[in-house]
C-alpha cells in the first residue's frame, strides 16, 4: 500500500524567516514601519516637534573663534643661538622685565669684545689726531710769527729810509728795502692763508674720524644689543601665550621665541561663513559665549579676505572682559544683524535653509497623524527661522530629519 508524503518546504521558509527578521530589526532601529498602501508609522519618542510662534525675531549670524590680546609682543631671535635655560612656560603671568629664556652664543660674545676693542682703538686714533693737529698748527703759527716779526722789522727800516732816500741812503738801498717789505707782506699773507686752510683740513679730518667712531660705535651697540637679547624678557605685562622652543634647541635669526599678550585687553576673532558676510556691518551688537558665561560685545572690524569659505571679524567687549576670558580661549559668538517684528517663526528644522522652500510634516489636531506641508522660510536667527508662508501660529511641525520617508504624504504617529 502506497502512503503519500507531504513535500517539505523548509528550504523555502528559512530565507523568508531570515528576511522578515532583518526587516523587523531595521524597522525597529529607524522607528518607521512600512505599511501597505504607502502608509508610514513613526514612534513619537523618535520625533522632535516644534510649534510656530509669533513675535519679534532677532536675526543673528553665528560664528566661532578665539579670544586674542589686542596688545601682543612677538619676541624673535636676533642671532643664531642655543636655548640654555627655560625659566617660564606658556600661561605664566609676566611683567615687562620678567625673564623667559636665556640663550647662549659664544661667537656673539667674542664679536662684542672685538667691536669694543675696535671702538677703543678708534677713540685713541681721534685723540692722536687731535694732538698731531695741535702740533702742526703750533708749528705753522710759529712760522707765521717769525714772518710777521721780520715783516715789521723791514717795514720799520723802510719807513726810516724813506726820508733819507737820495741822501744818506741811496735810492737803490731804499727800493731794495721797499721790495723786501712787499715780499714779507706777501709771505705773511700766504702763511695766514696756509694756517686757515690747515684748520679747515684738520676740522674735516676730525669729522671723518668721528664718523668712523660713530660707525664702530653703532656696530658695537648692535652687537651689545644682540648679546643682551640672549636674555629674553617679556617686554610687556600680561600672559606668556606661546613658547615654541625647548631647552637645548638651536634657533635661527628671526625665529619666534615667545608670544606675550595682555590679559586685560582681549578681543574676539570670529570666523563667519562667507555667505553671511553681506549681513554684517561694523557697530552691530553681538554676544560672546565663553562656555562659562555670555558677554555683550560690538562688531568693530570686518576683514575682506575669504579663507576656507569664511571671513574673520573682530568683536570687542562692551561691558569689560569677563573673568573667564583667557587669551586663545575658544569661544562662540552671535552677531545680531536685524530685528523683525510681528512675524512667524519656528525652531530650525533639520536641513532647513533661509530664503528657501522646504516640506515638513504638520501634526494634525488629533495628534496622531501628520501630513506634508510646503513652507517658505525667510531670515535665519540661529536657533529659529522665519516662516513667510505655509503655516499659522501654534501649528506644530516635525523638525526631525524625515528624508527616509520623503515620498510619504501622511504618516501615523504611534506611542
Amino acid at each position: 500500500m502506497d502512503i503519500a508524503k507531504a513535500k517539505s518546504s523548509s528550504r523555502f521558509k528559512r530565507p523568508l524567516i531570515i528576511g522578515g527578521a532583518m526587516f523587523i530589526a531595521l524597522a525597529l532601529l529607524t522607528g518607521v514601519v512600512v505599511q501597505p498602501a504607502g502608509q508610514q508609522k513613526v514612534e513619537r519618542s523618535k520625533l522632535l516637534l516644534g510649534t510656530v510662534q509669533r513675535g519679534e525675531l532677532q536675526v543673528a549670524v553665528d560664528g566661532y573663534g578665539v579670544l586674542r590680546s589686542d596688545k601682543q609682543t612677538l619676541i624673535t631671535a636676533l642671532t643664531p643661538a642655543t636655548v640654555a635655560e627655560v625659566l617660564l612656560r606658556s600661561g605664566a603671568e609676566v611683567e615687562a622685565n620678567s625673564i623667559i629664556l636665556k640663550l647662549n652664543n659664544p661667537e656673539l660674545l667674542q664679536e662684542v669684545e672685538a667691536a669694543n676693542m675696535a671702538l677703543v682703538q678708534e677713540q685713541a686714533n681721534l685723540r692722536r689726531l687731535k694732538l698731531s693737529n695741535q702740533r702742526e698748527l703750533l708749528a705753522e703759527q710759529s712760522t707765521l710769527a717769525e714772518l710777521t716779526a721780520t715783516f715789521k722789522s723791514v717795514q720799520l727800516r723802510c719807513e726810516a729810509e724813506r726820508g733819507l732816500a737820495g741822501g744818506a741812503v741811496s735810492m737803490l738801498a731804499y727800493k731794495t728795502t721797499l721790495l723786501q717789505q712787499e715780499q714779507m707782506q706777501e709771505r705773511v699773507n700766504l702763511q695766514t692763508q696756509r694756517i686757515a686752510q690747515l684748520k679747515e683740513v684738520m676740522r674735516e679730518a676730525l669729522i671723518i674720524q668721528q664718523e668712523q667712531i660713530n660707525q664702530v660705535t653703532a656696530r658695537y651697540q648692535n652687537m651689545q644689543l644682540r648679546a643682551e637679547r640672549l636674555i629674553v624678557r617679556a617686554g610687556i605685562k600680561g600672559v606668556l601665550q606661546r613658547l615654541p622652543v625647548e631647552l637645548g634647541q638651536s634657533v635661527a635669526a628671526g625665529q619666534e621665541l615667545a608670544l606675550v599678550g595682555s590679559d586685560k585687553d582681549l578681543k574676539a576673532l570670529i570666523r563667519i561663513s562667507q555667505s553671511k558676510a553681506e549681513q554684517l556691518k561694523v557697530g552691530q551688537t553681538a554676544k560672546i559665549n565663553t562656555r562659562r558665561e555670555q558677554v555683550a560685545g560690538v562688531l568693530t572690524r570686518i576683514t575682506p579676505e575669504v579663507r576656507d569659505g569664511t571671513i574673520e571679524v573682530e568683536i570687542a567687549f562692551t561691558e569689560g572682559v569677563p573673568a573667564s576670558a583667557r587669551p586663545e580661549l575658544n569661544v562662540d559668538a552671535q552677531i545680531f544683524t536685524a530685528r523683525i517684528k510681528d512675524t512667524l517663526f519656528i525652531e530650525r528644522p533639520m536641513n532647513a535653509q533661509s530664503h528657501a522652500n522646504s516640506s515638513l510634516f504638520r501634526v494634525m489636531e488629533n495628534n496622531k497623524s501628520a501630513e506634508v506641508q510646503e513652507l517658505s522660510f525667510g531670515e535665519d536667527s540661529g536657533k529659529f527661522i522665519q516662516i513667510k508662508q505655509g503655516a499659522k501660529e501654534k501649528d506644530r511641525f516635525i523638525l526631525s530629519d524625515m528624508t527616509s520617508i520623503q515620498d510619504a504624504k501622511t504618516i501615523q504617529i504611534v506611542d
